[in-house]
């Protein structure tokens, strides 16, 4: 393969998420979140596992931090927890909860690491789970108290603040489908959540400039979404429905002023939308600084009256669409490996939606390692650098095509909670032992760190 060299004001670092990582689950105040109930529900996530001690990054950041400065990590992308900053969603702030991220901000900065913040990944407080969860009005409108009072501490050293990570996961598969939490399976509810996921996403960003924020955005999981038979007239119709369930429902009222009238339309048939007032759509579409974008495999779908859908994934495609398998090399969530599907989604965003900074906020794979005996070796995921190669070289493609992308963020720094399915996946380029807590980076951790010393592959 050729060498590609990046803009050279490309950004490169890592992400992680409180709950997948941090532990720590009952230190200094922190209140119960909607994954500490899921996660100790049985049936619920792999084996029983939980979060409740995950990597310790809590106690542990420093030498987390130390470690990112070694492979040259330019930029850290990271979550705070709300349950910590608010133990019950709203009312007194716990300052015990934000003297922890005070002091990772704090480390990041002390070794040149740029703190990239999102305000929330999926561990909304339990409390306001109690009183409706994101299907209720009153939880976006907490949501901004809670980033007024994060940026309160934080917003003198943080630049980029992102509000909300991949709102479909929390709405569909919270709400609809049921896997993660806080496992309701109720399609009026996962298109309420929606809505307010938005909501809460518009009224922060008015918060977080009035305070005089830099850049504000949001991270979604766009998707490329392809026919079965490009040929196919019923494969299009599957193909525009999904692309609107997953990305058009959020990248319009993001970008283009307002919800889609197809999907509109489509939600009508199973919810009347009243939830959506008059001057939300005004809200949601303030002019974002930045759109990340995490990136895992494409979807393939066709047009079947008697498909079985996406059921609560995907409300209202059941005998409509079928949703097909995996093909070729899959990773060890079963996905799909086809990079050429970020060129395709990088660039169908950059023309449909022009004008909007993107981010890769999250890309990476699970694959089944092993630590090394040796720890003098590291462990050997050729598979895990043949995956970030490819898409790599993929975002290279789109940014040779005019497409305005500024960095790129590993999933994940470290192996961690995987939600479901607990511990048994492993995302990281830095392998952990969760019974000893020990860090050792994986060959692609170093591949890693060369690709960023040269800026390229």
């Amino acid at each position: 393969m050729s060498e590609l060299r990046f803009p050279d004001n490309f950004l490169w670092g890592a992400a992680t998420a409180a709950y997948q990582i941090e532990g720590a689950a009952r230190d200094d105040g922190r209140g119960e979140s909607i994954w500490d109930t899921f996660s100790r529900t049985p049936g619920k996530v792999h084996a029983g596992h939980t979060g409740d001690v995950a990597c310790d990054h809590y106690h542990r950041y420093a030498d987390d931090v130390a470690l990112m400065a070694e492979l040259g990590l330019q930029a850290y992308r990271f979550s705070v927890s709300w349950p910590r900053i608010q133990p019950d969603g709203s009312g007194p702030v716990n300052p015990r909860g934000l003297d922890f991220y005070d002091r990772l901000t704090d480390a990041l900065l002390g070794r040149g690491i740029d703190p990239i913040i999102t305000l929330y990944h999926w561990d909304l407080p339990q409390t306001l789970e109690d009183r409706g969860g994101w299907a209720a009005r009153e939880t976006a409108e907490h949501f901004a108290t809670y980033a007024s009072a994060v940026y309160a501490r934080l917003g003198d050293r943080i630049g980029t603040w992102t509000t909300l990570n991949e709102p479909w996961c929390s709405a569909y598969l919270g709400y609809g489908s049921g896997v993660h939490a806080p496992g309701r399976q109720d399609p009026a509810a996962a298109f309420a959540a929606v809505h307010h996921l938005l909501l809460a996403h518009g009224l922060a960003t008015q918060a977080l400039r009035a305070a005089g924020a830099g850049r504000v955005g949001i991270t979604l999981n766009p998707a490329d979404v392809r026919p079965a038979d490009p040929t196919s007239a019923a494969d299009a119709a599957a193909v525009r429905l999904v692309d609107g369930l997953q990305n058009r429902i959020f990248l319009d009222p993001l970008l283009a002023g307002g919800y889609p009238d197809d999907i509109r339309e489509h939600v009508a048939r199973m919810v009347e939308p009243t939830f959506v007032r008059d001057g939300d759509e005004k809200i949601i579409a303030a002019p974002l600084d930045l759109l990340g974008i995490n990136y895992y495999a494409p979807t393939y779908v066709a047009g079947r009256p008697d498909g079985a859908g996406g059921g609560g994934t995907f409300p209202g495609t059941e005998g409509a669409v079928e949703f097909l398998p995996p093909v070729g090399p899959l990773t060890d969530m079963g996905w799909m490996i086809e990079p050429a599907g970020l060129t395709r989604l990088l660039e169908r965003i950059s023309t449909d939606y022009p004008g909007t900074p993107l981010l890769i906020t999250e890309n990476g794979a699970a694959f089944p390692d092993k630590a090394a005996t040796d720890v003098t070796s590291p462990l050997q995921d050729s598979d895990r650098i043949a995956y970030l190669d490819g898409h790599l070289r993929a975002a290279h493609d789109a940014i040779s095509r005019g497409v305005d992308l500024r960095g790129y963020l590993v999933w994940s720094l470290l192996d961690n909670f995987e939600w479901a399915e607990g511990y048994r996946k492993r995302f990281g380029i830095v392998h952990v032992d969760y019974l000893t807590q020990r860090r050792t980076p994986k060959s692609s951790a170093r591949w890693y760190q060369e690709v960023i010393s040269r800026n390229g592959l």
